[in-house]
């Protein structure tokens, strides 16, 4: 637990056993509870996840990614999480950097916070492709032009959310591809949400996941298109329907804590 708050690390997963012990093991005391879905995986990832003691959840078919997170979330609410944190269980993000990034929602300093390989400038040491850094920074400038936020970076598989928010956003209505992970983000922007950033090395190697060239390229028009929606919805010209909230959803919380205080 932070600040009284319960943390749930979710791990959506697919053909991850070479690399789910290694997450898991640095994953730090204050997480109370480790949620694993596994997406229909043609390896023994579900097996190594009961090994380790996880809350372990398996497709009887692929879902996709999307679809693997929606599980996550309703599991990690359902068993009461006041405090969620996405982790890819590849082992590219640095799963000791789960206190920091889920004290900030903890403490009700923001309601989204994500781990971001641009902040410190160590994507490309950390052995990100040249090719998925450029398409990156093209795909980050754009959406910042067309959402109005001023973030680093909106591709991160590391997030963490307060459950207050993660129960206001229309999940089930987001697709169960990758650009889940962007309607997810556009509809916590147009909803309002305080959004915060923290620096994340990032590792890349053989045993890591990662999406070809094809489906990165289907993914970088799908996350523009979901760009053009929430500035069509900002601008009052059309709302689609992943941006179609119930009044009233959701307001951010009022309770920072600064030096033991709350305003």
């Amino acid at each position: 637990m932070i600040n009284g708050k319960r943390i749930a690390v979710v791990l959506p997963a697919y053909n991850a056993e070479m690399t789910l012990e290694a997450t898991v093991r640095e994953l730090p005391e204050i997480v109370d509870d480790r949620i694993l879905v596994d997406d229909h995986s043609r390896d023994s990832t579900a097996e190594v996840a009961r090994r380790l003691g996880l809350t372990v959840e398996v497709h009887p078919m692929n879902r996709g990614y999307g679809g693997n997170q929606k599980t996550c979330y309703r599991i990690a609410l359902d068993r009461g999480a006041d405090v969620v944190v996405m982790l890819h269980p590849d082992y590219q993000y640095n799963p000791l950097l789960v206190t920091p990034i889920a004290t900030m929602i903890a403490y009700g300093v923001y309601d989204l916070a994500l781990g971001s390989r641009i902040l410190g400038g160590g994507a490309l040491r950390g052995g990100m492709p040249r090719y998925k850094y450029v398409a990156n920074r093209f795909l980050t400038a754009a959406q910042n032009l067309l959402t109005g936020a001023k973030l680093s970076e909106y591709h991160t598989g590391f997030r963490a959310f307060s459950r207050q928010l993660l129960a206001a956003l229309p999940l089930e209505g987001n697709s169960d591809d990758f650009v889940f992970d962007n309607q997810m983000l556009a509809q916590a922007v147009l909803i309002g949400a305080r959004i915060g950033e923290i620096s994340c090395p990032t590792r890349y190697f053989a045993e890591a996941s990662s999406i070809n060239f094809r489906r990165s390229a289907v993914y970088g028009l799908g996350v523009l298109g979901t760009s053009l929606q929430l500035a069509a919805a900002r601008w009052g010209l059309y709302r689609a329907r992943i941006f179609q909230f119930p009044p009233n959803s959701f307001s951010p919380s009022a309770d920072v804590v600064v030096l033991g205080h709350t305003q």
